[in-house]
C-alpha cells in the first residue's frame, strides 16, 4: 500500500506529514468526472498546440482558472491541508499535510482548486487557497549519498561555505540565476547549487 511507502519515508516523516487510507467506498460522481477530465482535456491539448516539450516559462502552457504557468511550483500555506481525490469537497480526503511552506507542483487546474504532486510524485487536489506563490524549496538528497551540502557566501563553488545542510532542510528561494539559489532559513542565508534543490526547475530563473 503506498500509505505505508510514504509513512515509511524519511522525508515526509521529518516534515510531519501523514496520509489515510482511501476508503473502499470511494466513487467520484459520473458527472465530476466527465467536468475535470474535460478541463483536463482542453490543457493537454494546449500543451500539445503550442509545442508540447517546452520548459521556458513564458512557452509553458497557462492554467484555465490563474492564468499562470502549468505546471508551477507554489508552497503550502496553513500547516494542515487536506489532499482531495478529486476537486470537489464531495472526494474523500486522502491524506494530510501538517506543515506549512512545504514546496510542491501544481500539475493541473480546475476551478477552484488545483491538483498537486509532492516530491514522491504523489498527486491529489487541494483547494487554492491553501496554497501560496512563495518558492520554497528543500534539499534532495543526491543519488545514493547523504551527505551534507554547503551554503556559500555566493553563488561560486569556491566561495567560503558558510552552513552544510541535511537532505531534507527546507529553506525559502529568494532568487537564482540557473545554477545557484539564494537560499534562506533558521540560521542559514547563502547560496547552494540549484541542482540540489527540490521546489525548482532546472535551469529556472528567479529574481
Amino acid at each position: 500500500m503506498r500509505q505505508d511507502r510514504l509513512r515509511s519515508h524519511p522525508l515526509r516523516a521529518a516534515f510531519g506529514t501523514c496520509r489515510q487510507p482511501l476508503p473502499a467506498t470511494l466513487r467520484a460522481v459520473p458527472w465530476h468526472r466527465a467536468r475535470v477530465a474535460a478541463a483536463l482535456l482542453a490543457t493537454v491539448i494546449l500543451w500539445v498546440a503550442e509545442g508540447g516539450g517546452a520548459t521556458a516559462a513564458s512557452d509553458l502552457p497557462t492554467g484555465s482558472q490563474s492564468g499562470l504557468p502549468v505546471p508551477r511550483f507554489v508552497s503550502l500555506k496553513p500547516d494542515r491541508v487536506n489532499v482531495r481525490g478529486g476537486p470537489t469537497k464531495d472526494h474523500e480526503v486522502t491524506w494530510v499535510y501538517t506543515r506549512s511552506g512545504l514546496p510542491v507542483e501544481i500539475t493541473a487546474e480546475f476551478e477552484n482548486w488545483r491538483r498537486i504532486r509532492d516530491w514522491e510524485g504523489a498527486e491529489g487536489w487541494v483547494y487554492h487557497s491553501l496554497l501560496s506563490g512563495k518558492r520554497t524549496a528543500f534539499v534532495a538528497r543526491a543519488k545514493n549519498s547523504d551527505d551534507l551540502v554547503p551554503v556559500r557566501s555566493d553563488a561560486d563553488p569556491e566561495s567560503p561555505v558558510k552552513a552544510q545542510l541535511e537532505p531534507g532542510v527546507v529553506g525559502t528561494v529568494k532568487r537564482c540565476d540557473g545554477r545557484w539559489c539564494r537560499f534562506i532559513g533558521d540560521k542559514f542565508d547563502g547560496w547552494i547549487a540549484q541542482e540540489r534543490l527540490w521546489g525548482v526547475y532546472p535551469n529556472e530563473k528567479i529574481d
